[in-house]
């Protein structure tokens, strides 16, 4: 291959960003022609910013986020291109250990809809919970969730926002009351006794998009070549890590200090629930897209008039994956 420069990509210490660090590892890249240099970033604004500034080429990235950057919401426009999904489900729904019996055993939101009245009545200040980015399926989870119980997200509760990797210390701390993140956090919580799960994504909507490895339509278009082995190898990860008996040593890989850097038995133990590969997972579906599209503007993050499914279009390429996946 002519496109021999070294590739930087970007990921978030998440289970679902493990095609990336799969390939990394085992050599996938490299067997694709690719010089990559992963690179561990703290938040999802950094990799948005990253990426719009060229100090990236690629990333894992929240699929509403590479919307909200093409159309310029939170940051000039960049036209980004999704030509890999990474995976379904994987975050949850995680309550404050002190607010567990008070809210039930869900998955529904309804004994916090109590809970929320009562301190209503008694005068009490509103309960924070925090999701990881506001263009995120998890800030639309949790909305949704709320919302299936009664609860206004915008007047009943606060809502704030937090790194991934952030939610476990800040519920431990008492700043947040709960929080909806990707895998391993949640189970983090569960393990200190900070946490408990009450609701999973399946829960809420099954087959929920979440991550997609996206880049710059201009770095697509500039880098054909690199991009296409880029998906080759990304298809080749995600099939191992969806493999039953690799599950130990996916959870050794994640659990590195360079990638997670958390315990490999809560990795383990976090692993349920999250669909790396399988039919319509790894192929970006703009049906898909047009979804995500139809929740930023339920809660008022674009215009009802944009046409949902050319916006989908533009950003998720199955003809990408496609006509890399031929060769």
């Amino acid at each position: 291959m002519a496109e021999v420069s070294r590739i930087k990509l970007g990921f978030v210490p998440l289970n679902d960003a493990a095609a990336l660090l799969v390939a990394s590892q085992l050599g996938f890249f490299e067997a694709e022609g690719l010089d990559v240099e992963l690179r561990r970033e703290a938040s999802w604004a950094t990799v948005r910013d990253k990426l719009a500034a060229g100090l990236l080429d690629g990333a894992h990235i929240l699929a509403p986020l590479t919307l909200a950057m093409t159309l310029g919401l939170g940051c000039e426009p960049t036209p980004m291109v999704a030509p890999f999904a990474l995976n379904f489900g994987g975050a949850a729904i995680t309550v404050a250990a002190h607010l567990a019996v008070s809210v039930g055993a869900g998955p529904g939101a309804e004994g916090l809809a109590a809970l929320i009245a009562r301190r209503r009545a008694e005068g009490a200040s509103p309960l924070t919970f925090a999701s990881v980015f506001p263009f995120s399926i998890h800030n639309y989870l949790l909305r949704d969730w709320l919302a299936g119980a009664g609860i206004d997200p915008d007047g009943d509760v606060r809502l704030t926002v937090a790194a991934p990797s952030r939610t476990a210390e800040l519920l431990a701390g008492g700043v947040i009351e709960g929080f909806c993140a990707g895998e391993p956090w949640n189970e983090v919580a569960v393990m200190k006794g900070v946490g408990r799960v009450i609701a999973h994504a399946a829960d809420i909507h099954a087959d929920t998009p979440d991550k997609v490895f996206a880049t710059t339509q201009a770095w697509a278009k500039d880098r054909p070549d690199a991009l296409a082995a880029l998906i080759r190898a990304l298809a080749r990860a995600s099939a191992w890590s969806a493999q039953a008996a690799n599950r130990s040593e996916l959870a050794r890989i994640l659990a590195k200090d360079e990638a997670i850097g958390v315990d490999q038995t809560v990795i383990a133990a976090s692993l349920d629930g999250i669909v790396f590969d399988g039919p319509g997972v790894n192929r970006p579906d703009p049906a898909q897209a047009a979804w995500l599209v139809g929740q930023m503007k339920r809660w008022n993050h674009l215009a009802p008039a944009l046409d949902d499914r050319s916006i989908a279009a533009a950003v998720y390429r199955p003809d990408l994956y496609d006509a890399a996946l031929k060769r």
